[in-house]
């Protein structure tokens, strides 16, 4: 018979008090002075908490009961049975466990009922173990009897004394919230004012059309039209903050004994999953993206790297009606540009509110009142351009006049930006700003603003632009600096000025840098001379050379603001147009204005970036011809770009005389890591030099040629500094050995030029699957698209894991119809990333996954195949998306703490479930009830001097063949309780004390 009729056959008079005895009684009241502002319904049954009446076993007898009345009504007259008679005793431990679950639902009886008794059946079963090894019949029955239960239990819970009451308190709590929400729209909605309305509109197109064009510095262009449409020129660039975090180590490769040998496979996947190396990552946001998470923000950055066009970015933005999805946030929003060096430029007040857009020279004359109003009900965008443009004495009145405007208008958002030594890290701290810095621009970024530049610049600059883009892959110089939209325009402009040729190295674009940034941009600015200081670019040289010079002659990068100052008054006396000037101003304007020096803290001074140090330290070490200096420094990294640079400066003889020195230091060099780093030092210089004597040149490269290859990883990254020329000297693939194999294509997927790929491609035929890793791990380092031709489609699909870590990288594998056995995904890949992949994942195998959202695996073809997946990181939504990997036997949770009873019922219901990895700590965690039985082997990850909970490993996994106790050195393991497990073949516990052995058949093999 159907088991849905049980309820129909068993009245509710024989089931009502079984079910009842579940739960406590109740006192008077709404239960509002209870501990927890949440009553869980672990407080509302009986064999739990405080007011425990019932034991578990009690419970099974209750169970028992309900099931055997339940079969007495339901067969009654016809000798139908719902379920298999064999089966009553495992029907009557499930319906138990079902029925014990109710405790441990994050609930109160008020949001029960609300949830209904489906849905709270649902709940039940998913938090229970799954029914395991029982017929059809007998797990519809308990569906059914579930649902029965639960109807019977919400009815209870509407009787409850408390019951009604929670319901009003909950409900007069749900109107005061509703009516709040109601109070706030209607006070950010603007009075139906038709001329406030009116006004908008003709103010946003103003807005639209001043903020809408953008002007470049800097850039010589006779037919380049004055002001470019942002739309084209505009590049959304990265906002970073926060605190270092952790990524994990390079991928690791499966190796054949692992998928043959279950502890062979069970050691190494263990050992991988618990290694990790740190390195600095700061979590990133799209600029444009940073008001949509914080309200206010101090937005630090260097000259040059985009702060102005990204107010104007957001401010056009914000004039828009059709706003992309992401940019949503600024709908009705009413923007207010505020750059403080025109507010203050004859020495005016800063401005109050009504004087916003006369203050900005906006020939719009706004109805009385009308900015009080904006910001009054929190629409406005207010963005403060410029704290460092403004003299230093009157930047706490610009903070004062800030903070007054955030005290009186409430709900804005407010946008600060500033050069990063402007104003100390706490300038606005305490007034809530999220302070953040513009990052460097990527590879990508800067291919991305090339192609704009040239489509910006006119028909008569498309020609360059392949060109440029082919140079900054080539041009370690050009690469190096091309890291902000300044210093991209500038190079951009000159290798369209030059039709189609940069200057020769880094010296002549160093020069126009510097050019720039000392006197062309603040003058084509209108800037004037906030310090009363007029310098021309030579003499601003001269002296801030001299304070390279102290930092590099001293290993330091900072120096104290008055030792910096007391260099600028020594050397202003000597420099004939700075002579005239008071040194303390002199050196307050190189300092604010230069573009190269900054202020790290209040009392420190260091270069904004130290390629400008290294630069001109180089030229004073040429100016006074220390190249005794130069050589006795020749191994040390720090000075690797002085000594290159100084080649750069120096005239055809010195450089000979430079060159013949260091071939010298590498002759006297006391170990072969010293010679290797002369060596390299001097290979790299020779593209500095204008001018150097073939014989020269040949010495130095047949000298590179004789320590390649590299004897071990770390002289391979010290080779591929050398750059693109040591791709002509780096041998093989034939005649090498794996470790000789692996060490070139180390050197040369760090050597980021595309003239590696060649190379590199020849390699995917080597046999070392080490190798073949190396040449996954190198794809982040190149062009995706032309990496992944050349050399990504050649690699062995079923030999390595396919580590992805970008969109671009996953575009790749779907365009070249890859489809390899085992993916490891990282925390690079967004939402289209993955959704890129769906297509290919009906084939993977085994899968690894940090950092990513448990929605990416939800979707999973239905069909798929995959046996293994390792989660690096507790995923969103937790572990219920187990439910659709059918096919699962290998599970890793390294690092994943407080599983919820969900998501161990989800890795209990994986039938196929032969191997887990997990911590200690998180299966100390796990239910009562839970039981493994498939499980055949467990890695178990045990802190230093804790214990494996072996009890718990004995009850969970009762047919454990295989174990590993990973971690854990000097613990102490008590293997007594493992010898109720009949099928165990093994244990392994490296470097741990163990006792209780003699406890175990002998059969058992132990290794410590």
């Amino acid at each position: 018979m159907e088991p849905a009729l049980i309820g129909t056959r068993l009245a509710s008079a024989a089931i009502g008090p079984i079910l009842r005895k579940l739960l406590v009684s109740d006192g008077p009241g709404a239960g509002l002075t209870s501990r927890s502002e949440k009553v869980r319904l672990s407080a509302l049954v009986s064999f739990r908490g405080e007011k425990r009446t019932l034991t578990e076993k009690d419970v099974r007898k209750l169970a028992g009961t309900l099931v055997g009345r339940s079969v007495d009504g339901a067969g009654a007259g016809t000798g139908e049975r719902p379920f298999p008679a064999d089966e009553t005793e495992a029907v009557t431990d499930t319906l138990a466990s079902t029925l014990l679950a109710l405790g441990g639902l994050d609930m109160d009886d008020v949001q029960a009922v609300r949830l209904g008794h489906t849905a709270l059946a649902r709940r039940l079963r998913t938090a229970a173990p799954a029914p395991d090894g029982l017929s059809t019949d007998s797990v519809r029955y308990l569906e059914s009897m579930t649902e029965w239960a639960c109807l019977h239990i919400l009815d209870f819970f509407t009787q409850r004394s408390t019951f009604v009451a929670r319901s009003l308190v909950e409900q007069a709590r749900g109107q005061s919230e509703l009516i709040a929400k109601l109070d706030e729209v209607v006070r950010r909605v603007p009075r139906a004012d038709g001329r406030d309305a009116e006004f908008e509109r003709r103010y946003l197109t103003h807005l639209a059309r001043k903020h809408g064009r953008l002007t470049i510095y800097g850039v010589d262009l006779r037919d380049a039209p004055e002001k470019w449409p942002l739309d084209v020129a505009y590049l959304s660039l990265e906002a970073t903050g926060g605190p270092e975090d952790t990524w994990s180590a390079a991928p690791r490769t499966r190796t054949p004994d692992e998928e043959t040998d279950p502890a062979a496979r069970a050691a190494r996947a263990a050992a991988a999953g618990a290694t990790s190396v740190s390195r600095p990552f700061a979590p990133a946001d799209r600029a444009d993206q940073i008001l949509a998470h914080h309200d206010k923000v101090l937005l630090r950055g260097a000259a040059g790297s985009g702060k102005t066009t990204l107010i104007q970015w957001l401010a056009v933005s914000a004039t828009r009606e059709d706003l992309a999805d992401d940019m949503a946030y600024l709908h009705g929003r009413i923007p207010f540009v505020l750059p403080l060096r025109a507010l203050t430029r004859h020495g005016e007040r800063l401005p109050a509110p009504d004087r916003f857009l006369s203050a900005v020279d906006c020939p719009l004359s706004p109805p009385d009142g009308w900015a009080d109003r904006v910001l009054a009900t929190g629409r406005g965008l207010v963005l403060v351009d410029g704290i460092d443009e403004i003299p230093e004495a009157e930047r706490d009145r610009a903070r004062r006049w800030l903070r007054d405007l955030l005290d009186t208008y409430d709900g804005n958002r407010w946008l600060v930006t500033s050069r990063p030594s402007a104003v100390s890290d706490d300038w606005l701290a305490s007034d809530g700003f999220a302070e953040l810095t513009l990052a460097p621009m990527s590879a990508p970024e800067v291919a991305t603003f090339v192609r704009r530049w040239h489509r910006a610049a006119g028909p008569a600059a498309a020609p360059y632009e392949q060109p440029l883009l082919d140079a900054l892959r080539t041009t370690a110089d050009v690469a190096q600096l091309a890291t902000s939209p300044l210093m991209c325009g500038l190079i951009c402009a000159l290798h369209h000025g030059r039709r189609g040729f940069l200057p020769r190295g880094r010296k002549a674009l160093y020069d126009a840098a510097l050019a720039m940034l000392l006197s062309r941009r603040d003058r084509e600015r209108d800037m004037g001379t906030p310090y009363g200081i007029e310098l021309g670019e030579s003499p601003q040289i001269q002296l801030i050379q001299r304070i390279a010079y102290w930092l590099t002659l001293n290993g330091r990068t900072t120096m104290d603001r008055a030792h910096a100052e007391s260099v600028v008054r020594e050397a202003v006396p000597a420099i004939t147009e700075a002579s005239g000037y008071d040194p303390g101003p002199v050196f307050t304007h190189l300092l604010h204005r230069s573009g190269l020096l900054r202020e790290p803290t209040a009392d420190t001074v260091d270069f904004i970036h130290r390629t400008f140090q290294d630069y001109l330290a180089a030229k004073a070490l040429v100016d006074r011809w220390d190249i005794g200096v130069l050589v006795r420094h020749a191994a040390d990294d720090q000075w690797e770009d002085v000594i290159r640079m100084a080649v750069g400066h120096a005239r055809p003889r010195e450089c000979a005389e430079i060159f013949e020195e260091l071939l010298k230091a590498a002759d006297a060099a006391p170990d072969r890591r010293t010679e290797l780093r002369v060596v390299v030092v001097a290979a790299t210089a020779l593209d500095h030099a204008t001018e150097v004597a073939p014989e020269v040149r040949e010495r130095i490269l047949a000298r590179t040629a004789e320590v390649i290859p590299p004897r071990s990883s770390a002289e391979a990254r010290e080779l591929a500094s050398v750059g693109r020329v040591v791709l002509d000297l780096l041998p093989g693939p034939e005649g090498l050995d794996d470790e000789a194999a692996l060490a070139v294509t180390i050197t040369a997927t760090h050597i980021t030029d595309d003239a590696a790929l060649p190379y590199l491609a020849r390699f995917t035929e080597h046999t070392s699957v080490s190798v073949h890793s190396q040449l996954m791990w190198g794809w982040s380092r190149f062009d995706p698209t032309r990496y992944a031709e050349e050399v990504i489609a050649r690699l062995d699909q079923d030999r390595i894991d396919f580590t992805l870590g970008s969109d671009e990288q996953a575009a790749e594998v779907v365009r070249l119809g890859m489809r390899p056995a085992t993916l490891d995904l990282r925390a690079g890949l967004t939402s289209h990333g993955m959704a890129l992949l769906h297509g290919t994942l009906d084939g993977v195998a085994h899968l690894r996954l940090q950092g990513l959202p448990a929605g990416f695996l939800s979707a999973f073809p239905a069909g798929n195949r995959l046996r293994s997946l390792s989660l690096l990181g507790y995923p969103e939504g937790g572990l219920t998306f187990l439910g659709s990997l059918r096919f699962l036997t290998s599970v890793n949770l390294h690092g994943l703490k407080d599983l919820s009873e969900e998501d161990w019922g989800a890795l209990a219901a994986l039938d196929g479930l032969l191997y887990l990895l997990t911590d200690a700590e998180t299966l100390r965690g796990a239910p009562e009830s839970l039981r493994l039985p498939s499980a055949e082997v467990l890695t178990l990850l045990v802190p230093d001097g804790r214990y494996a909970l072996l009890d718990t490993v004995t009850r969970v996994f009762p047919g454990l063949r295989h174990l590993i106790l990973m971690g854990g050195s000097g613990s102490f393991h008590d293997l007594a309780p493992l010898a109720s497990l009949p099928q165990l073949d093994s244990v392994s516990a490296l470097g741990a004390r163990l006792t209780g052995a003699e406890r175990l058949a002998p059969t058992v093999t132990i290794t410590t």
